[in-house]
Order: structure tokens, then sequence, then C-alpha cells
């Protein structure tokens, strides 16, 4: 009996057993590649990725360029901004006193006498 069982038991797991919703097509591709095939594959996939990468760094840096530019000229027009606004307020200031009241009430001297060295 014991053998009969190893015999029902060898037969099942060569056998396959079919399942309800299972492919029952195997494909075999009929090309098969060696080792120094899936070598170079692999090293031209590497090769890819590494240009893909070096192009993403690349964009970076080049935007990090662009932000340091602007921002330099952000800086420049600011202090050129600062600039303007201190000449307008001495503008402002010697046209307010000469128009004032005080201004208004003075009088050019008749003669002026000045030191030499």
């Amino acid at each position: 009996m014991s053998e009969l069982y190893n015999i029902a038991l060898t037969r099942q797991t060569s056998r396959q057993t079919w399942r309800r919703n299972q492919n029952t097509v195997r494909f075999k591709s009929s090309v098969s590649l060696g080792p120094i095939s899936h070598t170079v594959l692999i090293a031209i996939m590497l090769a890819v990725l590494g240009m893909i990468y070096l192009t993403q760094i690349t964009r970076t840096s080049t935007y990090g360029y662009q932000l340091n530019e602007l921002n330099a000229k952000k800086e420049q027009l600011a202090n050129e901004n600062r600039d303007l606004e201190v000449e307008a307020a001495k503008l402002q200031a010697l046209e307010r006193v000469q128009q004032s009241s005080v201004a208004n009430t003075l009088t050019t001297p008749a003669k002026t006498d000045y030191a030499q060295n």
C-alpha cells in the first residue's frame, strides 16, 4: 500500500493540477541572452540612468546660478532705491527751506568777506 501511495504522490507532483482561471500556456522565449549580453545591457541601463541623473543635477545648478544672479540684481536695485530716496529727501528739504516763511524774511547781505589762508 505504501508503494501505491508513493506512485500516486509522484504522479500528482509531476503532473500539474489546473485550477480555474489559470493560464495554461507558458511562453518560452526563442531568444536567450548570454552572460556577456546581460552585462552589456546592464551597463547600457546604468549609463542611461547616469545621463538622466546628470541632466537633473545640471538643471538644478543652472537654476541656482539664475537665482544667485537675480538676488544680486535685487540687492543692487534695493541699494539704488535707498540712494534715490535719500536724494529725494535732500531735495525736498532744500525746497521746503527755501519756501519757508523764515527764509522769505531773510535779507541778502550787502558785502561778504571771506577768510583767506
